[in-house]
């Protein structure tokens, strides 16, 4: 099982849960699942993955719900990623309102007005 997601996603999400190294260790033990803390800085450092089970049991312990997508098998569907140039082209709009109305004739945008668009945030 070769992800290099993994062991980035294993530090983080212990250093989230604020479980040391050995609160871990213990924990996994408690689960019949005999690790040193050495074997855990392996998982997290790359140079060792966990087994598939002890994938699963980790990700219970740290509350990882969304395996798939936290490990990059699926994208995330809330987030939106943008291109750079597609970013310099939002901030440009951004910074000229008044070109905002133009613009949005030329792409036959119908753009949500703004007060509409605090409605539906609020609801």
């Amino acid at each position: 099982m070769r992800n290099s997601q993994i062991p980035q996603v294993l530090k983080e999400y212990r250093r989230k849960n604020h479980f040391s190294v050995n609160d871990v260790s213990l924990m996994l033990h408690e689960r019949s699942i005999h690790v040193a803390p050495k074997t855990i800085y392996g998982w997290e450092s790359g140079q060792a993955n966990p087994s598939a089970d002890t994938l699963l049991v980790l990700c219970e312990l740290y509350n990882i719900s969304d395996i798939l997508s936290v490990f990059g098998y699926k994208e995330d569907a809330s987030v939106f990623r943008v291109t750079p140039s597609e970013r310099a082209l939002i901030e440009s709009y951004r910074r000229h309102p008044e070109l905002q109305k133009a613009v949005n004739k030329l792409l036959d945008l119908n753009v949500v007005r703004k007060s509409d668009e605090e409605k539906i945030q609020r609801e």
